[in-house]
């Protein structure tokens, strides 16, 4: 039977987010769709639709700019304005999924990133094509099918292409955490992995998310007999690299590159074990505040990062900043899913050839 027609939109107006869009038009063969989407003088978001989608599918663009909160709601007024105008399926195209650093409790806090894929769905949306959650459990909060996209093989193929002698570099874990995604790359790639443990970490902190409670002294309400023991405290040990970095290349791999001074710092330390170059690979280069600065004073000789997220301003401040383009996995895995092919070949090593 004959499918329906599908429309690609971009969900923001300006020209450094509507860039993605038109790559992965332009790879399509497809024309963007006729939308609207502005700011009004009051700071309200309004969208008009300019053509007819009346059972179709839609795919929604939309990469996040520096303002997170306007981009989200241009997301969901842009989702639920084609919801009223009847089309068929809305599939979100969110290369980079905001709000995924908060996705565990954090004391009294609250798991944000579960309320934004609820207001997702009631906004219209009936699937979501994304890159890299910063946790992979994030995709269960979500009440429809969510396709989590790599960037590894494109990043790895930078390596493989752009890095001289890349067959002497070691891959580097700039803490525990990050171990599990630099065994993968150093299994790939058939090269040596490094640890780097010790080092404090303000994200990922125990105390943030409630292992420190109960409080670390007693409280005088608590009823005798009910009194628990006290936690003892941690104490970070100095800080140590784990595995053989001297004379070679360090390449640091991770998921997020925002508030850079813990690369930084990893950088420092890997320059004092003995590595004569360091490079950042990284999925999401949001690189807010003062982050082209401080990698262009930095040990770090090169940043490499995807165009999910928009930073053509920080590549004007540093030049060390580096872009892969992504646009291929993403225009691809629009295409099988309008036609209803299956997605398991874009979770294989694929290449851009």
């Amino acid at each position: 039977a004959a499918r329906t027609g599908y429309r690609v939109f971009s969900a923001n107006s300006t020209a450094a987010c509507t860039e993605l869009a038109k790559r992965i038009t332009e790879r399509l063969g497809a024309e963007l769709g006729k939308s609207v989407v502005y700011q009004e003088t009051n700071g309200e978001t309004r969208v008009e639709i300019k053509e007819s989608v009346r059972g179709q599918d839609i795919f929604i663009i939309q990469t996040i700019p520096r303002d997170v909160n306007t981009a989200v709601m241009e997301l969901l007024i842009m989702a639920y304005a084609l919801k009223t105008a009847c089309a068929r399926n809305i599939i979100g195209v969110i290369p980079y999924f905001p709000y995924s650093k908060q996705s565990k409790m954090r004391k009294r806090g609250s798991i944000v990133c579960k309320l934004l894929a609820s207001m997702l769905a009631k906004a219209g949306l009936t699937h979501i094509i994304t890159m890299d959650l910063h946790q992979k459990e994030i995709q269960g909060f979500f009440s429809f099918p969510v396709d989590n996209l790599r960037a590894s093989p494109f990043l790895l193929q930078y390596i493989q292409e752009e890095i001289p002698n890349y067959r002497n570099a070691v891959i580097v874990a700039k803490s525990p955490d990050a171990a599990k995604r630099a065994q993968s790359y150093a299994e790939r790639l058939r090269l040596g992995l490094a640890v780097i443990h010790g080092e404090a970490q303000c994200t990922e902190l125990d105390m943030d998310d409630g292992r420190h409670s109960p409080p670390m002294v007693k409280n005088a309400t608590v009823h005798t007999g009910l009194e628990l023991p006290l936690m003892m405290a941690k104490e970070k040990p100095p800080i140590t690299v784990v595995g053989d970095v001297g004379g070679r290349i360090a390449i640091i791999v991770d998921d997020i590159i925002d508030d850079v001074e813990s690369f930084v710092a990893a950088a420092e330390i890997l320059k004092e074990r003995g590595a004569y170059k360091i490079y950042v690979m990284a999925t999401h280069g949001i690189l807010s505040a003062e982050a082209p600065r401080l990698i262009e004073e930095s040990s770090i000789d090169e940043v490499v990062v995807t165009n999910t997220v928009p930073h053509e301003v920080q590549k004007l401040q540093c030049p060390k900043i580096k872009t892969v383009d992504i646009s291929l996995i993403l225009s691809e895995a629009i295409r099988r899913i309008h036609n209803g092919e299956s997605m398991a070949y874009l979770f294989r090593n694929i290449t851009v050839d």
